[in-house]
């Protein structure tokens, strides 16, 4: 990978932006419809709000 600090290839079991993508903007869109179809959208954003808010204090 060019720009990469690792020599050769990615460590195993380090979570990469491509890897991360790939999860979450399939869980992220699959939420906001559900959010959406269920009029709850924004008590939704508001919880993912929160639970982020509460891991970065945490791991602080």
């Amino acid at each position: 990978m060019p720009g990469s600090p690792y020599f050769d290839e990615t460590p195993k079991g380090i979570l990469t932006w491509p890897k991360l993508l790939k999860v979450g903007i399939p869980i992220a869109a699959i939420s906001i419809l559900a959010g959406w179809h269920f009029n709850v959208l924004i008590e939704l954003l508001l919880v993912f709000t929160g639970v982020l808010t509460i891991l970065a204090i945490t791991r602080k």
